[in-house]
C-alpha cells in the first residue's frame, strides 16, 4: 500500500530580474516564513548564538554577497519584502549554515549522499543523498522551481533561503552536505547562496567548480556535482576548494573532511564517529551490493536499521530542542532525465510513500511517478 508522505508546499518564481524573483518567492511564503525565522532565532539562541550576534552576522554576510553577486542579494532582499520581514531575517536563513558554525552548544545535522558513475557508460550518472534536520523543521522545507537566471533550476530548499538541493536545465545537479572547519565564521559567500548560483548560473561540473573558486568561502561544505557526463565533489572552505573524484565509480560523502588538506583542520567534536561510521556503512554496501543501473536502487543503499549507523535518521525519544535530528527528505538526481525526485521522509520510507518528480525542463511539476 502507498501511503501519502506529509504534503509540503511548492514555489514557483519566473523573472529575470532578481529582485522581483524574491519577492515572488517571499509572498508565496509570507504565511509560514516568519514561523521559521522564528524557530531559527530560537534554534541560534539555543546553541549559543544570540540575536544581537545573529543580526550581526546576517549584515556581515550581506556584505559579503554585495560585493561578489549583488544579484543574490537583491533576491534575498526581495523575499524579505514579499515576506514582510526586515532583510537581516532572510539574510541569517541563507546565512543559517555559517551563523551555526559559531555554536558552542550541539552539534549539526547530518546528511549522506552517493554519486554514481557507471564505469562502461551505459548511462550517465546519478546520485541520492538524505537531507537530516532539525525535526521542528520539517514544516518549512519546500520543493521549487526557479526561471529567470541563466538555466532554470528545481530541486528542496528551505523557507526563505535560494537553493540547496537539485537539479538544472543544463542536467548539472547538486547535492549538499555540512562539514565543519576550525576556521569556519560567517565571513564568506554563504554556502545556500553557492548552491543556488551553481543551479542558476553553471551548465556542466567544470563550470560550477569555476565558480565555486571565484568566491570568498569562509565556511564549509560539501557539494556533490553530477551532470550527465561527470561526477566531482567540491569540499568549500576557509582554505579553499578541493576536488574529490570517484573510486571505482562512487563519489560518497557524509559529513567528515576526505581532502587531507581540509581534513587536518576538521573541527572535532562536532560529527565523529558518526559521519565516519556511515561512511564506511556505505563503502562496505559498495563493496557487496550488486552494481546499481538506475538511481532507484541506490535508495537501498542508505537503509538502516536500529543498532547501525543512522543514514535513516530517527530523533531520539528524550531528545530536546536542537538535538532532534531526523532525515526529512531522500533526494534522487537523474541528470540524464534532468530530473530531481523528493521523498518526503528517509529512504525506507520510500517503500510505502510516493516520490515528487520535477522535471528542470518543464515549468509543471509532476506529483508522484
Amino acid at each position: 500500500m502507498t501511503e501519502t508522505s506529509t504534503v509540503h508546499s511548492h514555489v514557483s518564481v519566473d523573472d529575470t530580474r532578481p529582485r522581483e524573483r524574491g519577492i515572488a518567492r517571499g509572498t508565496q511564503l509570507r504565511t509560514d516564513l516568519p514561523a521559521s525565522v522564528e524557530l531559527y532565532l530560537r534554534l541560534f539562541d539555543t546553541v549559543g548564538v544570540s540575536e544581537p550576534r545573529t543580526r550581526d552576522s546576517a549584515h556581515r554576510l550581506a556584505d559579503v554577497l554585495a560585493a561578489w553577486g549583488p544579484r543574490y542579494l537583491e533576491e534575498i532582499e526581495g523575499v524579505a519584502a514579499g515576506a514582510g520581514l526586515e532583510p537581516w531575517h532572510v539574510m541569517a536563513l541563507n546565512g543559517r549554515t555559517e551563523i551555526l558554525s559559531q555554536a558552542t552548544a550541539a552539534r549539526p545535522g547530518e546528511c549522506s549522499t552517493i554519486a554514481y558513475a557507471p564505469a562502461d557508460r551505459p548511462s550517465a550518472p546519478f546520485g541520492i543523498q538524505t537531507w537530516d534536520w532539525h525535526e521542528e523543521l520539517d514544516p518549512y522545507w519546500h520543493t521549487h522551481q526557479v526561471r529567470g537566471p541563466r538555466h532554470s533550476y528545481v530541486g528542496l530548499t528551505e523557507h526563505g533561503i535560494l537553493g540547496k538541493i537539485g537539479m538544472n536545465s543544463a542536467g548539472l545537479g547538486v547535492f549538499f552536505n555540512i562539514l565543519g572547519h576550525r576556521d569556519d565564521a560567517p565571513a564568506g559567500v554563504p554556502v545556500h547562496v553557492l548552491s543556488a548560483a551553481v543551479l542558476g548560473e553553471a551548465g556542466t561540473v567544470d563550470e560550477a567548480l569555476e565558480l565555486l573558486r571565484s568566491a570568498p568561502i569562509a565556511t564549509s561544505g560539501a557539494l556533490t556535482l553530477i551532470d550527465a557526463d561527470t561526477v566531482a565533489c567540491a569540499e568549500v572552505s576557509p582554505v579553499g576548494v578541493a576536488t574529490l573524484r570517484p573510486s571505482d565509480g562512487f563519489l560518497t560523502h557524509t559529513n567528515h573532511f576526505l581532502d587531507p588538506a581540509n581534513a587536518a583542520r576538521e573541527k572535532t567534536g562536532l560529527y565523529e564517529p558518526d559521519s565516519q561510521d556511515r561512511y564506511g556503512l556505505i563503502a562496505s554496501r559498495q563493496q557487496r551490493y550488486a552494481e546499481p543501473t538506475v538511481a532507484d536502487q541506490l535508495v537501498e543503499y542508505l537503509y538502516s536499521d536500529p543498532g547501525q549507523p543512522q543514514l535513516c535518521c530517527v530523533p531520539a525519544p528524550d531528545a530536546v530542542f536542537g538535538q532532534r535530528w531526523a532525515t526529512l527528505a531522500t533526494v534522487l538526481l537523474e541528470p540524464e532525465h534532468r530530473r530531481a525526485r523528493i521523498l518526503a521522509g528517509t529512504p525506507i520510507d520510500a517503500r510505502r510513500r510516493s516520490w515528487t518528480t520535477l522535471d528542470a525542463t518543464e515549468p509543471a511539476y509532476v506529483v508522484g511517478g
